[in-house]
């Protein structure tokens, strides 16, 4: 893990709230087409679900479909970093 990062929080243990983020598609071929988006500003992104849920993810299993070939964005997001433990304490506050 990363300096500043929570050694406590794993993906193993996790609710998959960050695939429920925009992830911007900045030089991201590797990206299925068919799960590509085009945001209301005109930028690409990963095509998300109608509930919010990003359509690379696996329901059943909460994982990945394409995590080998997942946006750079997805790649840079530390699991246990700064904004993992906030994107979890705000989906924490709303089923609250």
């Amino acid at each position: 893990m990363g300096q500043g990062t929570n050694d406590s929080i794993s993906c193993e243990r996790c609710r998959a709230v960050c695939c429920r983020l925009q992830v911007l598609l900045i030089g991201d071929s590797a990206v299925p087409p068919s799960m590509e988006a085009q945001s209301e500003w005109g930028g690409a992104v990963m095509r998300r679900e109608a509930d919010g849920w990003c359509t690379a993810l696996d329901r059943r299993s909460m994982r990945c479909t394409i995590y080998a070939q997942r946006p750079q964005v997805c790649r840079d997001y530390e699991m246990g970093g700064s904004e993992c433990v906030e994107e979890r304490r705000l989906a924490d506050e709303a089923t609250q």
